[in-house]
């Protein structure tokens, strides 16, 4: 199976934080999109992108109307970790032994994104470090929140694309 694509209704779910709180897909999805971010701490494309996530995290943390979760394929105490280690401030759930949410998107390999509408659709499917994917997200959150979300900078030379 193949990760799910543009298009294509996101399977809800419910999933705890490391801290124990449950986080409903159906429940976001009222206030407006979601990115939804599967990941595992050991994956070394993982910890490049999250840095860059967290930098979109930062420029719509003020608005109620866009969603950011990380989804770990990791335990509560290793998530934890990785969230200090790597600065993200956005909630970093954990998928239940055996990965069911992983397995109901699809999952191949990680880092692994979708962006979903309200409506419910998976607006944005990509798979490794994709750049351009990652801007096509900022620019959607910009629209939904009225402003320009820098999350590269010149100074910071980032490839296109790095496969996970």
């Amino acid at each position: 199976m193949e990760a799910l694509a543009a298009g294509t209704l996101a399977p809800t779910f419910s999933l705890k934080d490391g801290e124990g709180k449950s986080h409903t897909l159906a429940e976001a999805l009222k206030q407006g999109p979601v990115l939804l971010a599967f990941f595992k701490v050991s994956c070394p494309v993982c910890q490049f992108t999250f840095p860059f996530l967290e930098r979109l995290h930062q420029g719509v943390k003020s608005k109620n109307s866009v969603r950011l979760w990380g989804i770990s394929q990791d335990d509560a105490r290793d998530t934890r970790d990785f969230a200090r280690e790597w600065g993200c401030s956005f909630p970093l759930l954990i998928d239940e032994e055996g990965y069911p949410v992983s397995n109901h998107y699809g999952l191949t390999n990680v880092p692994t994104l979708f962006l979903v509408r309200p409506d419910g659709r998976i607006q944005v499917s990509s798979i490794g470090f994709d750049r351009k994917d990652i801007e096509a997200v900022a620019a959607e959150f910009g629209k939904l929140t009225g402003q320009r979300i820098p999350v590269f900078q010149p100074a910071d030379n980032v490839p296109h694309y790095k496969p996970g």
